[in-house]
């Protein structure tokens, strides 16, 4: 530090006295290092990293047998039950495997009722479903009908022996044995099944001082639409529908859940009812739940659903819903396997579930009565809760919450006013230009990462090429959107100096152009610190208007910053000068806020890496780059959202040039890498998910049956062309969107077609029937279908609603979906299938047409016309022709399932409206 006369242009002042006239004032001068920035981005990174290792990865040492004694969790005795299930491969739903699981799971429980404490009763029953459909129309049951048949589940239930009033109050804790036909389901569900058995093992040594039972369901036909918990709960619970002894008395539901393989089993739903999350936090050894988690899931961002759904809208129970969310790029694929479990896992969900249990079954508060109405919806005070570093969790009401928010919000709004009232006309002005710099900031964050969105595909062989190195994101993403932000906020913060410029050389006339230049600059600085506060304002408003659960964020976002600054900088008085913004302040406003969020914001964007390999729903329907575009914006949001702050800190440092270099250099490291191919996009333990199904198609040019024509079909869920997996399979694939191939409840696109050998591995015997039995014309015209899906139990049926005003589908004499109001969508009402090997193979369906119908089904620019009826038979076979590509298939790429993609071999029919 030197000091210099008032009039000498050098360095530029950090700090200014109250001034005078006389010509002695005295002008500090001290600059902020650039290496306080430089340590700062160091302490946000290597502190947010922590975090997140702390929260999310840090898991306990997996227990033994002797460890725990009869009366524990034990991960050592879980594992063995993940390694029998997985042992068996795959076992979808009416498969030899799932049987065999099925009959591993009836013994282990049946061990479990041999070895329990005397004064408990261990009741156990092997349930079989009758057939039944799930009308449900939210979320992804849209224009669906879900309808199963041959169903078997694996329940068991555990109370006192001496207190037969504790059976008429249940838990239930409930997951899925049924795997999709592509993984052997190490983590979806094995891991779940694993932990409830073990669970259950431990909970019989404990039940004779139980004021409840507990009830666990293991449950199969999850993975084809949630018909293990539909059919538990409309012919087991539901006491109007079932004589079976344990109907109507469950009053809480746990479901266990996985959307990848091991880590931390979070809750990621809760309620309505606040008690058994709120129990949950008093209980748990090492809790880990978020409520963003939930916003996003309820958002409908993630397209997928639980069983929890239905026992929150069909049986109005209240609850909690865990899951595994580790490595989701592996979900449903061959890669969800034991080796990628990781050591600890089980212990994590098996030690927190055991103490909730032990709580809550003791309890005699257990919440009764419905939470939720008829339709799903509930007046109910909820709960928002967070966990800290996953050792402590922190819960409160909806109602609570809006009051402290309101109070926040008023609060905030009268310290602006008044402030904005001291300082006139002037404050209103830096007001509104700190807040142009806001927008300008995230103008070109987003533009910035956009860009690098777009560029991505036409550089590198997968348009997604971080998804196996998530950390690429960092510089493919992160960094143009730093220097974005950095750059939109600059070029504000230099109007904002401008202006300010003018003012003080108005206010303060006896003062040198240079110090007045310098004042201004440390004005704006502070103006920028004050426009970060103003977005969390403005975020906590609209969270508290719409009642977002996570706006509790908003809140530290805003309290903490507002705090340190009203401690350490702020001032009433429009006189006095200002003075640079204190590092500490940032230090103290910022340390709560990013240790309340960081780890979730790593957490959510690996996610979302992770979900990307399984972005296109309908392959070839949407650009290759808006997997990026989500990425991107998601970055730049999270940049402009949680740098606002430290990046007003740098426009007086000597930072701004070394900030732009490192940025360029990391983002220049990391598209080299993508583009030479050092970083694949795809390995062998992170497989791109790819689809290869033996098509017999029966339908023909306008609805018109005509011969069977055969083909392999090759396509993907992952983003991209398929150009580079064809070259390596070779067996004559061709690529392109010249044949899209519709499978009733979604279009291939784009895909890749094959005929060579095509014709063998399957026979007319098995290409399903739809015949029309009578067609009575007329105003009221009914059309009797008959349906025979030979060797399918797995089947999807499109119905026209542009012609077909209702309808009836039985299975011989029974009906299955009865007369009334139907969803569509698009124009579709889709019925979807799914039953053991007992299940029924021929249907009646019985057409009630639209009144007055002038076959309005015409696809749009176009002259083809809609079917009246569409269907998909699958057959869980693979053909010799499907079996060599498979072979040839390359290591990084693996087959999908979900309840709506085909098997390996499906067979094509429609009917066509002239039929």
């Amino acid at each position: 530090m030197r000091q210099r006369s008032k009039g000498s242009a050098q360095s530029k002042p950090s700090s200014i006295p109250e001034t005078s006239n006389s010509e002695d004032t005295v002008v500090l001068v001290a600059k902020r290092s650039k290496y306080v920035i430089l340590a700062l981005f160091v302490l946000v990174t290597y502190g947010t990293w922590s975090v997140y290792q702390h929260q999310f990865l840090n898991l306990p040492k997996p227990l033994g047998a002797e460890e725990v004694g009869k009366r524990g969790f034990s991960e050592h005795e879980a594992i063995k039950h993940v390694k029998a299930l997985t042992q068996l491969g795959p076992h979808p739903v009416g498969s030899d495997a799932l049987d065999h699981a099925l009959q591993y799971v009836l013994q282990a429980t049946e061990t479990i009722k041999e070895k329990a404490h005397w004064e408990v009763d261990v009741e156990l029953d092997l349930f079989h479903a009758k057939s039944g459909a799930n009308l449900m129309v939210g979320g992804l049951f849209k224009g669906k009908t879900l309808v199963y048949s041959d169903l078997n589940h694996v329940v068991l239930r555990i109370s006192p022996k001496y207190a037969p009033e504790a059976t008429e109050n249940a838990i239930l804790v409930s997951s899925h044995i049924d795997t999709v036909f592509s993984a052997e389901g190490a983590g979806d569900c094995s891991s779940c099944v694993a932990v409830m058995l073990e669970l259950a093992r431990g909970v019989s040594q404990w039940a004779h001082g139980f004021k409840s039972a507990v009830i666990f369901l293991f449950n199969t036909g999850e993975e084809e639409g949630l018909n293990g918990a539909h059919s538990f709960i409309t012919q087991v619970f539901s006491a109007l529908t079932s004589d079976h002894p344990w109907s109507d008395t469950v009053t809480m539901a746990i479901d266990l859940e996985a959307m990848g393989v091991g880590g931390k089993s979070g809750i990621f739903q809760a309620g309505p009812q606040p008690w058994a999350i709120e129990n949950f936090a008093l209980a748990a050894k090492y809790p880990s739940g978020q409520i963003v988690a939930q916003d996003v899931f309820k958002s409908g961002a993630i397209k997928s659903a639980t069983d929890f759904q239905v026992y929150q809208e069909l049986a109005g129970l209240s609850g909690l819903d865990f899951a595994y969310a580790d490595n989701t790029a592996v979900y449903h694929t061959k890669n969800d396997k034991l080796k990628l479990l990781k050591p600890g896992s089980l212990q994590h969900l098996g030690e927190n579930m055991l103490a909730f249990l032990l709580k809550v079954a003791t309890s005699a508060h257990l919440p009764k009565g419905k939470a939720t109405d008829s339709r799903g919806k509930s007046d109910q005070d909820t709960a928002i809760y967070f966990d800290i570093l996953g050792t402590y969790m922190v819960v409160f009401r909806q109602r609570f919450a809006r009051m402290l928010y309101n109070s926040v919000i008023l609060q905030s709004i009268l310290i602006w006013t008044t402030s904005l009232f001291m300082g006139g006309y002037s404050a209103m002005v830096s007001l509104a230009l700190s807040s142009l710099s806001l927008i300008l900031m995230w103008i070109c964050a987003i533009g910035f990462s956009l860009l690098v969105a777009f560029v991505l595909p036409l550089v590198s062989s997968s348009p997604i090429p971080f998804v196996s190195s998530p950390w690429l994101v960092v510089g493919l993403f992160g960094a143009p959107a730093v220097l974005g932000a950095f750059t939109g906020q600059h070029v504000g913060y230099l109007i904002l100096v401008k202006y300010l410029t003018k003012t003080f050389s108005r206010r303060n006339v006896n003062l040198s152009f240079v110090v007045q230049d310098d004042l201004a600059k440390l004005d704006a600085e502070r103006w920028l610190f004050k426009a970060g506060l103003m977005q969390w304002l403005v975020l906590l408003i609209m969270g508290n208007f719409y009642k977002i659960g996570s706006s509790y964020l908003a809140l530290v976002w805003l309290a903490s910053p507002a705090f340190a600054y009203g401690l350490l900088e702020a001032t009433l008085s429009p006189a006095r000068l200002p003075k640079p913004l204190k590092t500490v302040t940032l230090l103290i406003g910022l340390s709560v806020p990013f240790l309340l969020s960081s780890g979730i914001i790593i957490h959510l964007v690996a996610t979302l890496i992770g979900s990307a390999v399984r972005l296109e729903r309908s392959p070839g329907s949407n650009p290759e780059w808006l997997g990026n575009i989500i990425i991107a914006v998601l970055i730049a949001a999270i940049a402009c959202l949680t740098l606002v702050y430290l990046l007003s800190y740098i426009h007086i440092s000597g930072a701004k040039v070394p900030l732009i270099t490192v940025t360029c250099i990391l983002f220049g490291i990391s598209l080299a890498m993508v583009q030479l191919g050092v970083v694949p996009p795809f390995t062998e333990d992170t497989a791109r998910a790819v689809n290869v199904v033996h098509v017999v198609d029966m339908r023909g040019a306008n609805g018109k049956k005509q011969e069977p024509v055969s083909r392999i079909s090759l396509f993907s869920a992952t983003p991209g062309n398929l150009i580079k997996e064809v070259e390596q399979i070779g067996e004559g694939f061709v690529c392109g969107t010249d044949e899209p191939l519709d499978f009733v409840t979604f279009s291939v696109k784009y895909g890749c077609w094959s005929d060579k050998n095509a014709n063998i591995g399957w026979h007319e015997l098995d290409i399903p029937l739809i015949h029309v039995e009578n067609d009575t014309k007329g105003d009221n015209r009914v059309t009797h279908v008959s349906i025979d899906t030979k060797v399918s139990t797995r089947w999807t049926l499109g119905i026209n609603t542009d012609e077909i005003e209702d309808f009836q589908l039985k299975d011989g004499t029974e009906e299955l979906v009865p007369i009334g109001d139907k969803s569509n969508a698009d124009g579709w009402h889709i019925i979807q299938f799914s039953g053991g090997k007992k299940a029924p193979r021929k249907f009646s369906l019985t057409l009630f047409w639209a009144n007055n119908h002038t076959h309005k089904s015409q696809k749009k620019d176009s002259n083809i016309e809609q079917p009246l009826l569409k269907l998909r038979t699958d057959v869980d076979r693979i053909t010799s022709p499907t079996e060599t590509v498979l072979k040839k298939l390359p290591r990084w790429c693996s087959l999908f399932g979900k309840s709506t993609s085909p098997l390996t071999l499906a067979f094509l029919s429609s009917l066509s409206i002239d039929f």
